[in-house]
């Protein structure tokens, strides 16, 4: 067992939590779906949508993050979530980031890690300017930085180009080489690779693109990946009562 009882219990305790939280509070944002209620003749069905969607975003927004700082905190000598980098970028690592996100996205170049940070720690240091980028969560094991973006299975373009963005800016104002991470907490198109359309060759995959089991076991080590899964699955057998009542509920609530 990688995780331990103590880790257990403290995931549990999270997860009963933000459950109890939406089944609390949870009222359906919008009062009519017309086309989809008259498709699907099920207002329970609808509902469910609903909740579900709701319960999606919550998982997206918070949990991911705090289950991974649970997982990591025994294995590593520092563990942040919603951690600021601060520093400065100089007007040439600027231009050379502009460059090389340019580069990928008219396909003149194809995504390299290692070539992108050298020639990001060659520019000069001369004049710049102030920045701060959010990181979802850092880790550092002795010398061994960890800058990881954490993101919602599906990204579409314009996330993975951000995202991008984001993981060339925290080389430049760490001034080092470092590792940055693109995370994606499970893989939807298991069991095939994952593979994104929208990730247009934006990242090094074999470097840079940490999903499912490849994350999880950065976190915790091998095997790490299945037991939160098997977590979630307690803590849903739980609850499964309790939101199948609450589904009933706002069908009743909700008709149209």
């Amino acid at each position: 067992m990688v995780i331990t009882d103590e880790q257990r219990e403290a995931i549990k305790v999270l997860l009963r939590s933000k459950l109890d939280e939406k089944l609390s509070k949870y009222s359906r944002e919008t009062t009519a779906m017309p086309f989809l209620a008259k498709l699907m003749q099920d207002s329970e069905k609808v509902a469910a949508y609903s909740f579900i969607h709701s319960l999606a975003t919550t998982l997206g927004m918070s949990v991911y993050e705090q289950v991974s700082k649970i997982v990591a905190k025994p294995y590593f000598d520092e563990v942040k979530t919603a951690f600021d980098v601060e520093g400065e970028i100089t007007n040439e690592e600027n231009s050379v980031i502009s460059q090389i996100l340019q580069e990928i996205k008219n396909g003149m170049r194809t995504a390299d890690k290692e070539k992108e940070i050298k020639e990001i720690l060659e520019c000069g240091n001369n004049g710049g300017r102030k920045i701060k980028v959010r990181v979802d969560l850092f880790l550092k094991k002795g010398n061994d930085e960890y800058y990881i973006e954490i993101k919602t299975a599906k990204p579409n373009i314009d996330v993975f180009a951000k995202s991008k963005e984001k993981l060339l800016q925290w080389v430049a104002i760490r001034k080092k080489k470092i590792n940055t991470i693109l995370a994606i907490p499970y893989n939807p198109y298991h069991p095939q690779a994952y593979s994104r359309f929208t990730m247009q060759g934006y990242l090094d995959e074999e470097k840079e693109l940490y999903v499912a089991e490849k994350f999880w076991e950065l976190l915790g080590g091998k095997g790490t990946y299945k037991e939160v899964l098997d977590i979630f699955d307690e803590v849903g057998k739980e609850f499964k009562d309790k939101i199948g009542k609450k589904i009933k509920e706002v069908a009743r609530e909700k008709m149209n």
